[in-house]
């Protein structure tokens, strides 16, 4: 989704750190030769560079292989499964009575306007309405590369309040990667109304991501990116293991309880799996396995696996997909280009599409 970007993932480098594993409550992977059409990732040159892939089912992890110079302690980026973060962190201020779905969203720069009427559900659902470029075949004019690498890179925030209005909120599906740093700086301003600077703001955002999501979900490696005003990089740029993503996957396939610990409530692991009004492929900041509006096959595989599985992803490849009926959840980290990502995508519906369905 953002072809600017891909420059800066030339190598398995970037964005990467090493940490130290955090203790695993899932049991080891059984040999990877137990699965060939995971081993595929890993000797197919259609399915680009894969650099991580676990499997996990009943909550196993039955497969684990990374690329070469990668490992468990790796953090690889998550670019947009980014956004299925920041939405996790919104339901948590939802179940707290700090925010509503389905009022004004709290934006104090569209009140006046058309802008004003969106609710934090069609924010969620990428039904703002407002003019957008997220991609085009000039990088460099894209209002997403623009936020995040170039011109308007100072202050995320400003540049997505300032999208005019185009179309009434809630009548369009269109993917806005600037929507999801509009809710990002939502959380910022629940979590901390009185903040004083950039620092303030940072600091009490990254308190909340690790209180209400890192530590009881078992993601102790996720670390997500500021701007210099400090508002979360909610739709782009967080960091975490494979077995962290496998963990933040495993969280909603148990209805968002880990170890006997209600961490999400289960009417939000609802909400994000049920169809936006205009795009029946699109959740609350998830992907779902449906026929989407535009009736492409460009973001899960809806024409060749099954119907419950949902995902968070992110450009060049990245996938936490999550199927309920298999009790699966399969991670694949990577680097591929995003025109020619159909192999990827036929590659893990044969995954999928291999193991066996969930005892009923």
């Amino acid at each position: 989704m953002f072809a600017l970007a891909s420059l800066l993932l030339a190598s398995p480098g970037f964005a990467q750190g090493q940490v130290q594993s955090a203790p695993q409550t899932i049991p080891a992977a059984r040999p990877v030769s137990a699965l060939p059409a995971a081993d595929a990732f890993f000797t197919d040159p259609a399915l680009g560079e894969t650099r991580a892939l676990i499997v996990l089912q009943d909550g196993k992890r039955i497969y684990e292989r990374y690329g070469t110079g990668i490992g468990p302690g790796t953090r690889l980026i998550s670019w947009s499964m980014a956004k299925s973060i920041t939405s996790t962190l919104v339901g948590f201020l939802v179940g707290d009575g700090r925010l509503e779905l389905d009022t004004p969203a709290p934006v104090p720069e569209w009140k006046g306007d058309a802008r004003g009427r969106t609710t934090l559900r069609q924010l969620l659902h990428m039904g703002s309405g407002v003019k957008h470029l997220e991609a085009g075949p000039a990088p460099e004019l894209a209002d997403t590369n623009r936020a995040l690498f170039a011109d308007l890179s100072g202050d995320i925030y400003k540049a997505a309040v300032a999208q005019p209005a185009e179309v009434p909120p809630g009548t369009r599906f269109q993917y806005n990667t600037l929507t999801t740093h509009i809710l990002a700086r939502i959380v910022a301003d629940a979590v901390a109304p009185a903040a004083k600077s950039p620092d303030d703001r940072r600091r009490a955002v990254r308190a909340f991501i690790a209180q209400r999501l890192s530590a009881p979900a078992g993601m102790n490696s996720l670390l997500c990116e500021f701007d210099p005003q400090g508002n979360l990089y909610g739709g782009s740029l967080c960091h975490a293991t494979a077995r962290d993503w496998a963990a933040f996957g495993q969280l909603y396939l148990d209805g968002g309880v880990v170890a006997g610990t209600q961490v999400v409530r289960p009417d939000w692991v609802r909400f994000v799996r049920e169809p936006s009004p205009t795009n029946p492929g699109y959740g609350g900041q998830f992907w779902l396995n449906r026929k989407p509006f535009n009736g492409k096959d460009n973001a899960l595989f809806w024409q060749k696996g099954p119907a419950d599985a949902f995902a968070a992803i992110g450009h060049l490849g990245q996938y936490v997909i999550v199927v309920p009926s298999r009790r699966l959840v399969v991670v694949r980290l990577g680097k591929t280009q995003d025109d020619v990502l159909q192999p990827v995508r036929d590659g893990l519906a044969r995954l999928v599409n291999d193991m066996p369905a969930a005892p009923q």
